[in-house]
């Protein structure tokens, strides 16, 4: 069972929102710190946004900042990302995945568990 679950992907012109959502099923969510990633298609994988396990600090990459927000409520044992202002340069699938370190990472190698991404396609 997989143990990360995106849902709210989809397709959206430019200059609109989607909210990407992902569900944990593996207990203690507190422990984790999560992120967000995306790839494009020929692509590596780029960081997006990360949360500590509180929700007290948050860090993002220069290309989304001011646009998309990262946010969590543990007791759904849930990560979101807000997205607006979406440009079609956003076009990627997207991933959460889960930190055992609790804290801000900005690396894929930091995080341990992936989820099996959502894809976003911004048209212009």
């Amino acid at each position: 069972q997989r143990q990360l679950v995106e849902s709210g992907g989809g397709l959206v012109q430019a200059g609109g929102s989607l909210r990407l959502s992902c569900t944990a099923s593996e207990r203690p969510f507190t422990s984790y710190a999560m992120g967000w990633f995306r790839q494009a298609p020929g692509k590596e994988r780029e960081f997006v946004a990360s949360i500590t396990w509180s929700g007290g600090r948050t860090t993002y990459a220069d290309s989304v900042k001011g646009r998309f927000t990262i946010s969590r409520d543990n007791a759904k044992n849930t990560v979101y990302l807000q997205m607006n202002s979406l440009k079609p340069e956003d076009t990627a699938n997207y991933y959460c995945a889960r930190n055992p370190g609790g804290t801000i990472g900005t690396r894929p190698a930091t995080y341990d568990s992936w989820g099996q991404g959502t894809q976003v396609t911004v048209s212009s």
